[in-house]
């Protein structure tokens, strides 16, 4: 019999890939490898209606097993993978077991960051990831509710903000702490950022820019009650959220002598330096024309590399490089963003941010680079079609709604 296909991981790009090497013809068997003991679901609900309460656990599954079991995908949770042995196309599971693969990809996402900080430890000190923390999460936000304990949010970003609209929505109190001068500063224009914090402060939330953060302090059992600032000030506090960022799952792949910068080194079809091995998600880190690295963290990055890592192992071309979209729900605002926006030097605005429905677009020089709407998905869909064709508006263009960005699109 044909050694399966071992997919190392059971989330977006996991499933997806399997899902593409069925819908190109591959008739061996595909075998998921997942160290949860849930199946396949949805992460972007994790930190807005799955934790506000608003979805239940059926619609959060991505695919049901006898879904999978339909198209002949084996799923194993519960399933960690300690070591890959590529010379003899194996991987060892931690409970010593091994098993055969003719080829293998590694999906294995990434992790949250912690803070190397006293008191990090502490019983609701959290970070969200997994479904699992998200019940945790939810679990404490009951208990600061029943109390009325504040929560503080370490970190401005997406993830930490999304949470702090979902406490808000419930009623607590709600700190933010962020190092840098601006909320979102290495994804934001600053007229965006700047519009981020008043909405979250409109909203009741308390930011602190800047902050420096001390030690997260506790009781005598061991329970957050504040986080302490370099200047004294405490946030009292009956949960603490950290979302400072992640990092990529490349342990397995360094051990194995895989390529891994930041990541699992890919090209644009998903393949590692292993011809039998390739890669797709937030794990990845795919190497750019120009040398450089781009590691994207998104459902859209995972969904695509996915596809391009099936056909690489059917032994097809299908590079992904296509314009990135990413997207954020916070109250009753949607953020979308298309394509990249570091390096911009000048900016266009089009509708009214007063009015909250508005698209920033990010250029570089004369080049349109980006564009993020804000209650504007008309403006998202047609600038991801202008990004695509390499099409720039000026900004004069761009600005004006009287002028039809669509007409500058091939026809």
């Amino acid at each position: 019999m044909t050694a399966p296909i071992l997919i190392i991981g059971a989330g977006q790009a996991a499933v997806q890939t399997a899902e593409a090497l069925r819908a190109g013809g591959h008739q061996g068997p595909i075998t998921l490898l997942g160290d949860e003991p849930h199946g396949p679901y949805h992460r972007p609900p994790l930190s807005k209606a799955w934790l506000a309460g608003e979805m239940d656990a059926a619609q959060l599954v991505m695919r049901a097993p006898e879904m999978l079991a339909r198209k002949n995908i084996e799923l194993r949770t519960g399933s960690r993978v300690a070591a890959i042995d590529r010379a003899a196309k194996t991987v060892r599971l931690a409970d010593g077991s091994t098993l055969p693969y003719s080829g293998l990809v590694l999906a294995t996402g990434s992790t949250p960051r912690s803070l190397p900080l006293p008191g990090a430890g502490a019983t609701g000190v959290l970070a969200l990831r997994s479904r699992d923390d998200a019940s945790a999460i939810a679990t404490r936000l009951a208990v600061c509710l029943e109390q009325t304990l504040p929560v503080v949010v370490i970190g401005g970003g997406f993830i930490g903000l999304e949470v702090a609209a979902t406490a808000r929505k419930k009623g607590l109190a709600v700190t933010v702490l962020e190092a840098a001068p601006r909320l979102l500063g290495r994804v934001l224009a600053p007229m965006l950022s700047d519009w981020y914090a008043q909405l979250h402060r409109n909203h009741g939330v308390q930011l602190v820019l800047g902050a420096q953060i001390a030690a997260i302090e506790h009781d005598a059992s061991n329970t957050v009650t504040g986080v302490r600032l370099n200047d004294g000030t405490v946030y009292p506090a009956g949960l603490v959220v950290v979302g400072v960022g992640v990092s990529a799952n490349d342990e397995l792949a360094r051990a194995a002598g895989l390529e891994c910068e930041r990541g699992i080194v890919v090209d644009a079809c998903g393949r590692t330096s292993d011809t039998s091995i390739v890669a797709a998600g937030d794990c990845t880190a795919r190497r750019q024309p120009d040398g450089s690295l781009l590691r994207l963290e998104s459902v859209n990055n995972a969904t695509e590399q996915g596809k391009s890592a099936a056909a690489a192992l059917l032994g097809q071309e299908r590079p992904f490089t296509a314009t990135p979209w990413f997207w954020s729900d916070q109250y009753d605002k949607k953020l979308q963003m298309a394509g990249l926006s570091m390096g911009a030097d000048h900016w266009a605005v089009r509708g009214d941010m007063a009015a909250g429905s508005f698209t920033v677009y990010h250029y570089k020089g004369d080049q349109l680079i980006a564009a993020d709407s804000v209650n504007a998905s008309k403006d998202h869909l047609q600038v991801r079609k202008l990004l695509d064709a390499g099409v720039s508006p000026t900004p004069q263009q761009a600005g004006d709604l009287a002028f039809d960005l669509g007409s500058l699109l091939p026809r």
